[in-house]
């Protein structure tokens, strides 16, 4: 269960550097909107992966955290704030979710 939390709190990550990314393209009040979702979501991702170590190793879950949060964010910065997506771009993405694939099979019990 603490695994699927993990996963959450990475999505949420995903969505604060979202919201970040939409703020620095909003102008007046729209700003303070994206700036409070950033707030909401980046506490919902720390809660969560405050829950999540409380029975994982901090070590992998940070990393596993980080990297559904770095690839996510890369992945909405080529769709959605259109970011090039060069070959070596594609190349170390694909390299960082194996990674992170590989941390969380060797931390199994």
């Amino acid at each position: 269960m603490n695994w699927i939390i993990l996963i959450i709190a990475g999505l949420f990550e995903v969505a604060f550097a979202f919201c970040l990314g939409k703020a620095k393209e909003s102008v007046g009040h729209s700003q303070y909107f994206w700036y409070a979702a950033f707030v909401i979501t980046l506490s919902a991702s720390m809660l969560l992966l405050l829950k999540a170590l409380q029975t994982l190793p901090v070590g992998t879950a940070y990393a596993v955290w980080t990297g559904i949060g770095a690839v996510g964010t890369v992945l909405i910065g080529i769709f959605i704030f259109k970011e090039p997506a060069s070959f070596w771009r594609l190349f170390f993405l694909f390299t960082l979710i194996a990674s992170v694939a590989g941390l969380k099979v060797v931390s199994q019990p």
